[in-house]
């Protein structure tokens, strides 16, 4: 430096214009920052773009999937997806192969392809460049990255709400007696008011449910006298359609094309598909005797009057297996039920009656198989000694029913009316255990504020969660969604959850 002549020297040692300098390379990093700045953001709105088509066409794929094909399904998810992404802008962001349908595990956020399933749909929606519809980037082309890959993804599942998977749920006032005990997770719910008289126990979990959980009728307001119930009171209301569709199960319990039809209870012909044994019974002689009954076959038994009475059995009697279609109203007499369907369009308050010890489903200590289900245009009267393991009770009126002590593991009871039930029982629960083959009733719901561990109406206010009534027989199947991405190109495929 010292050989250079002075001027030289001099210019080197200046500092004249150094933030000139320093300011350009601070203009060129801020538009490097700005610039990268804009492209995330507008990848974060196709995003978004993309999440709410994914969530859209996965509802659409499950609420479908209870009536139709899986090829059918897939139809119309991709065809409510491109409604907001019309392939003439967006390009293939969604086919038929970015739909699957399976299960999905909540506890490990696990989606797995189970042809033909109707239990959960994962839904990919995609911008990506080996589709020629990569997301076009502003300023991150300058440095070599032209497009970016946007994926978003959705998970919706069926479940089933716990009032209708066991419980008690009327559309008017559910009445229920002293000295009771409800097990962990049992759900008594109405749409009008419940009154319980004092002495009953609610275990922790259990649920008392009604629009308005200030209207619950207790004797002296004082729901002390009633130990557990004050945690278990929520407010809440359900739209009951099941009510709605009962001719429709009528139709369908016979029809091996119908969402309705048990496998469990018909046997089916190989060959044709239909059910091997139609037996008719005659409604004016002695009724539905054991000596008749053909398990595995749809008995049907019809009365010239709606007001005619026919006997259901003798005292100790056990039918398995079969399905009974009626228009008489019914006097069980102490039978059991197991695997049976008893399905009346007759409309009398007592179309279903029984003086004592009826039992619905089998005592397996809520193993599978073994359960039954009797729904009815009109109302039940069980005034004494019911039981009922596994089992369902559909009516479009009120349902009154006393029971034996322990005699209630797994119910589902569901009443157009009014639910009167009785004193001294422990009512079991089975958490769903054992009532694979029970249809549950299809609802829309204002859920009401549940604390719930597993799927259900569980509010994780982490996650979103889409409350959308289903279509039986997943029945009070609701669904719900899960999960998005933003991925950039090269930076991986993304995990379903």
């Amino acid at each position: 430096m010292s050989k250079l002549p002075s001027p030289i020297r001099s210019f080197c040692r200046r500092q004249d214009g150094a933030l000139t300098s320093y300011g350009l390379f601070l203009v060129i990093a801020m538009i490097c920052v700005g610039g990268l700045a804009i492209d995330v953001s507008n990848a974060v709105k196709v995003r978004t773009h993309l999440q709410v088509a994914a969530d859209s066409a996965a509802h659409a794929a499950l609420v479908a999937r209870e009536y139709k094909t899986e090829t059918e399904s897939k139809t119309i998810a991709v065809n409510v997806a491109q409604n907001s992404l019309p392939t003439s802008h967006f390009g293939d962001s969604i086919n038929a192969g970015d739909i699957t349908f399976g299960t999905w595990d909540a506890a490990t956020q696990t989606f797995t392809a189970v042809a033909n399933s109707n239990d959960a749909v994962l839904v990919n929606t995609q911008r990506l460049q080996g589709r020629a519809n990569g997301v076009t980037t502003y300023f991150l082309r300058f440095v070599g990255l032209n497009n970016l890959d946007v994926r978003s993804h959705s998970v919706f599942e069926t479940y089933y709400p716990t009032c209708f998977r066991e419980g008690f749920v009327a559309e008017q006032r559910v009445d229920v007696q002293s000295n009771n005990t409800y097990g962990n997770g049992f759900c008594i719910h109405s749409n009008d008011h419940v009154e319980i008289n004092n002495g009953n126990t609610f275990m922790s979990g259990t649920i008392v449910s009604m629009p308005n959980k200030a209207d619950i009728v207790v004797p002296n307001s004082d729901p002390t006298a009633n130990p557990g119930l004050a945690s278990a009171l929520r407010s809440g209301s359900y739209h009951v359609r099941i009510l709605d569709r009962i001719n429709d199960i009528i139709a369908g319990v016979e029809d091996p094309n119908s969402p309705y039809f048990r496998t469990d209870y018909v046997d089916i012909d190989p060959l044709t598909g239909n059910p091997v044994n139609r037996v008719t019974l005659n409604g004016n002689g002695p009724g539905v005797r054991l000596s008749d009954w053909v398990p595995g076959a749809v008995h049907e038994l019809t009365c010239n009057s709606p007001s005619k009475k026919v006997n259901f059995g003798s005292p100790s009697d056990i039918f398995d297996k079969g399905v009974v279609v009626t228009n008489c109203i019914l006097q069980f007499a102490s039978v059991e039920l197991r695997d049976v369907i008893v399905i009346n369009t007759n409309t009398d308050a007592n179309s279903f009656k029984a003086s004592s010890g009826l039992t619905v489903g089998r005592d397996d200590g809520c193993s599978a198989g073994g359960g039954a289900q009797l729904v009815t245009l009109g109302g039940m009267n069980f005034p004494s000694d019911l039981q009922i393991y596994g089992g369902q009770l559909i009516a479009a009126k009120t349902i009154s029913f006393a029971a034996r002590p322990d005699g209630i593991e797994g119910v589902s009871i569901v009443s157009g009316e009014q639910i009167d039930g009785s004193s001294l029982i422990n009512v079991g629960f089975c958490g769903g255990s054992g009532m694979a083959t029970i249809s549950w009733p299809s609802i829309s719901a204002s859920p009401p504020d549940f604390p719930r561990p597993t799927i259900e109406h569980h509010t994780k206010k982490t996650r979103r969660n889409q409350r959308r009534a289903s279509q039986y027989p997943q029945d009070a199947t609701c669904i719900r969604g899960y999960g998005w991405g933003i991925y950039l190109s090269g930076l991986g495929q993304p995990d379903a959850g």
